[in-house]
Order: C-alpha cells, then structure tokens, then sequence
C-alpha cells in the first residue's frame, strides 16, 4: 500500500477521542464542564491539572489550550504508525507537541503543526 492511500479507520482504528473547547482559567474550565453535565449529564473529570472533560466527549482546557477556536483529538491504535499516512497527505507532525508516558517509548498524543478551519488537531493512542 503507497503511504496515504486507504482508509484511516480501518488502518489505524481512527476515531474521534473528544473535542477540545479553550479557556483562560479554571473557574471558567469548570463552568462549562457543569453546564455540559447540567445539558446533557455529562459527568466531569479531572485527569490532568490543564483540563476538565465532560466525560469523554469535550475536554475544556484552562491554560488557553492550543488551536484558534480549540481542539480536535482523534484516537488511533498506533501514533507512530499512522504519522507516515498522514504526512503523505502533506499533513506534518508538531514535534515539541509529542508527548509520551512516562516510562514508555511509544508516543501517546501529538499535534499537526497546522489547523484546519481553526482548529487544531491532534492523534492520541486510544
């Protein structure tokens, strides 16, 4: 297979992982994190000290987060596999943006250096 080519879902199990709305504080992070369990009873999480998630669906960031309008996070089964499809695509990979886990050599999210409709996007092992 030419890298590029095929179908993302079925090559590296791409799915969408949540949406990322920006904020400047963590008042306003977990204002909108009641709203959206008020809404829709989504429950909030707090898994890491920059964001609060409305369950899985929208993780609402409170240190301004990265992209214009905010994020769009997509779960692959395998970072490293799929980058080389991507970037066939013309689509390259932010490194300062890659993150590991600690005591593992596998990427586990990474940034496109560039938006789409001022968004930015990022590939998570899900």
């Amino acid at each position: 297979m030419v890298a590029g080519e095929g179908d993302p879902k079925e090559l590296f199990g791409l799915r969408l992982a949540h949406v990322g709305i920006n904020t400047d504080s963590v008042e306003e992070a977990e204002r909108i994190a009641a709203q959206f369990q008020a809404l829709m009873g989504l429950e909030p999480k707090h898994l890491a000290p920059i964001s609060v998630f409305a369950d899985d669906y929208v993780e609402i960031m409170n240190n301004g987060g990265r992209g214009t309008l905010g994020h769009i996070g997509f779960h692959v089964d395998d970072v490293e596999a799929a980058e080389p499809w991507f970037e066939a695509r013309g689509f390259k990979v932010n490194e300062s943006s890659r993150y590991k886990l600690p005591g593992e050599d596998k990427t586990y999210l990474v940034y496109f250096e560039d938006e789409i409709g001022g968004f930015a996007i990022h590939l998570t092992r899900g």
